[in-house]
C-alpha cells in the first residue's frame, strides 16, 4: 500500500489547519452559509436533510487495518456508531457536528486519510477494481496508476473548478468490476499486439438525468502517456464544457455536443502539446509508487483441511460459493465480507464490525482491505485454511451472509432518509426486497442479480446499470418508483430500459417478485441468467408480467 511521504503529510494537515479556520470563522458569523458552502464542499462536507454528513476518502478502495480502526473510532466519538460505504468506495458519516468536523478531520489525517476532493467540481475519488492486485484474470495491478492520478490531480490547479464533477475509474483486468463505461473517464489495462501495457481509453460515460455509456477515444495509450493524455482530456473538457446549465455541464454532454470525432482530435492535438512538458517525471514518480504495491509475502500451506471443511459443513459451503473469488495464487482466495445481511441498510457498517473486519485484515489478510463499488469490504488475500476461521469471526457480527452477486446484495443510495436531493426513500425498497425473497426462499434459485435503487434522477445508486434497476422519483407528492431492465455496469456495458408507469411505494416490491418469478419461467435453463434472458427476449414478457397483456401493450 501507498504510504504518505513528507510531502503529503504536511499537504493534508495544512488543509485540516486552514478548514478548522474556516469552521471557526462559520461558528462566530463571521462566514455565512452561502459564503461557508464551497469551502465546506471542497473538504467533503456536506449539509443533508438531518445534518452534516462527512465524505472521507479512500483513495481506489484500499484500506490498512489501523485505517479501519480508525474510522470506527471516529464513528464512535463524534457520529452514532456507524459508517455507510458507498458506490465511490468511499464512507460517510451522517451525523458529525460542525464544532468537531477539524477534529474529525485531524483523527483521518493522523493515518494518512482525508476528505478532500469528495466533493465540488474537481477530479473526485479515483476509483477501482476492488479485487486488483489480487484478481485471477488480472493483466496488472491498476492501483499504482491510480495512486499516480490521485496525486498528479490533488489540488491540481487547472481542474479545481471544472464545468462540473469529474470522475476517473480504471481496472486491470478482463472484467469489469470497475464499471469504467459509467465514468468520465474509464481506464482499462490492456495489451497490444507487441505484448506492451497501455490503456483503453473510453470518454463521456454517465448516469444521472442522461444516461450514456462512455465511447473508445483511444484503444491503446503507452503507459508513459498516460498522465499527459488524461491531462489533455481534462484540459479539454475545461474549455468546451457548458457552465450555463449544470445538468449539462458533464464531459457526456460535451462529447455528444461536439461530436466523438471532433472531441478526439481536440485531445490528440492538446496531448501533443502537453507530453514534452512531462519530461518523464512522472514516470519516476510511478516507478516509486509501484514499489508500494509489492505483492505481499504469501504463505506457501496445504489447503486439504479447507476442502474437508468445505465438504462437512453446509452453511460454510453455502458462503464460499457466493462470497469468495479466484485469487491468482491457487492456496488463496478474495473474501467479499457482505455488509448487506437481510434486512440492514445498504453499506452500512456499525464500528464494531469494522474493527471485527480490520482484526480479520491484520490475522489473515495480510494488512489489506478494500471497499468495493458495490457498497461491501473485501480481503483481498486470504489463504484458504483460514476461511473456516475467517467465517466464524464473521458470523458472530452479522457479516457471514452468503448473498455476494444475488439478490439481496442491492446498491442503494441513503434516499431521503438522508439526502437533501432525494424524491423518493430508497433504503426501505432495498432491506423489503431483500427480506421478501429470504422468505420466499428463491435467492440461490434466481442466481445472479444485480439490483440497484436509486432515490433521485442524479442515480447515485446506479440504477442505471443494474439487472433491475429501480428509480424512485416524486409525482404530485406520492413516491413512485420506475423500473429498468437490462443494465449491465461490465465489460458488456448497457443502460438498463424503462418498463413503463412507475410503481407506488407498497406496489414495487411485489411489482419486482413479478418480474423474478417470470424469470425463472422463461429462461431457457437453470444456468441462464437473468441479464441473459432479458437480452434474449427483449421486455415484452417482463411488461405482460408486470402490467397484465393489456397494460403490458399501453407501456409499449
Amino acid at each position: 500500500m501507498y504510504k504518505y511521504n513528507d510531502f503529503d503529510e504536511a499537504f493534508v494537515r495544512a488543509r485540516v489547519a486552514q478548514f478548522s479556520h474556516q469552521v471557526d470563522r462559520r461558528l462566530d458569523g463571521s462566514l455565512t452559509e452561502e459564503e461557508f458552502r464551497p469551502l465546506r464542499l471542497m473538504n467533503g462536507l456536506y449539509l443533508q436533510l438531518h445534518a452534516y454528513m462527512l465524505r472521507v476518502a479512500i483513495p481506489y478502495g484500499t484500506l490498512n487495518p489501523h485505517q479501519m480502526r480508525q474510522l470506527a473510532y471516529i464513528a464512535d466519538t463524534w457520529d452514532k456508531g456507524y459508517g455507510h460505504f458507498t458506490t465511490r468506495q468511499n464512507i460517510q458519516f451522517n451525523w458529525p457536528k460542525l464544532p468537531d468536523v477539524p477534529a474529525i478531520l485531524s483523527a483521518l489525517a493522523d493515518v494518512e486519510m482525508h476528505a478532500i476532493q469528495t466533493s465540488g467540481n474537481c477530479v473526485r475519488n479515483v476509483t477501482a477494481d476492488h479485487f486488483a492486485g489480487a484478481a485471477a484474470d488480472e493483466v496488472e495491478d491498476p492501483r499504482p496508476y491510480a495512486e499516480l492520478l490521485r496525486q498528479w490531480s490533488t489540488d491540481h490547479p487547472e481542474f479545481q473548478f471544472l464545468p462540473r464533477k469529474f470522475k476517473i475509474a480504471i481496472t486491470g483486468a478482463a472484467h469489469d468490476r470497475a464499471v469504467t463505461a459509467a465514468h468520465d473517464i474509464g481506464l482499462r489495462l490492456v495489451k497490444n499486439d507487441k505484448g506492451e501495457t497501455g490503456f483503453a481509453v473510453l470518454v463521456g460515460g454517465g448516469l444521472g438525468r442522461t444516461p450514456l455509456i462512455g465511447q473508445a477515444v483511444r484503444d491503446f495509450v503507452p503507459v508513459a502517456d498516460l498522465l499527459p493524455y488524461v491531462e489533455a482530456v481534462l484540459s479539454v473538457y475545461n474549455t468546451l464544457g457548458r457552465r450555463d446549465n449544470k445538468y449539462k455541464a458533464r464531459i457526456k454532454i460535451t462529447l455528444h455536443e461536439t461530436g466523438k470525432e471532433e472531441l478526439s482530435r481536440m485531445i490528440e492535438e492538446r496531448f501533443a502539446e502537453l507530453r514534452p512538458l512531462f519530461g518523464g517525471n512522472d514516470q519516476k514518480l510511478l516507478a516509486e509508487i509501484k514499489e508500494a504495491f509489492a505483492a505481499p509475502a504469501f504463505r506457501n500451506a496445504p489447503t486439504e483441511a479447507y476442502d474437508a471443511f468445505y465438504k462437512a459443513d453446509p452453511v460454510f459451503r453455502s458462503w464460499a460459493d457466493t462470497n469468495l473469488s479466484a485469487h491468482r495464487n491457487d492456496q488463496y482466495a478474495i473474501v467479499t465480507i457482505s455488509i448487506k445481511a437481510h434486512g440492514q441498510t445498504p453499506g452500512d457498517a456499525t464500528s464494531d464490525q469494522m474493527r471485527l473486519m480490520a482484526d480479520l485484515a491484520e490475522r489473515y489478510g495480510h494488512g489489506e482491505l478494500r471497499i468495493s463499488h458495490e457498497q461491501n469490504v473485501i480481503l483481498p488475500h486470504v489463504h484458504k485454511s483460514d476461511l473456516p476461521a475467517v467465517h466464524a469471526a464473521l458470523s458472530q457480527v452479522g457479516l457471514a451472509t452468503a448473498n455476494v452477486g444475488l439478490i439481496s446484495d442491492i446498491i442503494a443510495c441513503p434516499g431521503m432518509d438522508y439526502c437533501a436531493l432525494a424524491t423518493a426513500r430508497s433504503i426501505p425498497i432495498a432491506t423489503q426486497i431483500a427480506e421478501r425473497f429470504k422468505a420466499l426462499d428463491l435467492e440461490h434459485e434466481v442466481g445472479p442479480m444485480k439490483i440497484k435503487i436509486s432515490g433521485c434522477i442524479n442515480a447515485c445508486g446506479h440504477h442505471h446499470v443494474g439487472h433491475i434497476g429501480i428509480l424512485g422519483l416524486d409525482r404530485a407528492g406520492v413516491e413512485n418508483y420506475q423500473i429498468t431492465l437490462g443494465g449491465d455496469g461490465t465489460e458488456t456495458a448497457s443502460i438498463g430500459e424503462k418498463m413503463g408507469p412507475g410503481f407506488a411505494y407498497d406496489d414495487i416490491v411485489p411489482a419486482i417478485e413479478r418480474i423474478v418469478r417470470a424469470y425463472l419461467e422463461l429462461r431457457s435453463e437453470p444456468a441462464e441468467t437473468f441479464l441473459h434472458t432479458v437480452r434474449r427476449l427483449g421486455l415484452d414478457p417482463f411488461k405482460a408480467a408486470l402490467y397484465g397483456q393489456e397494460g403490458a401493450r399501453d407501456a409499449a
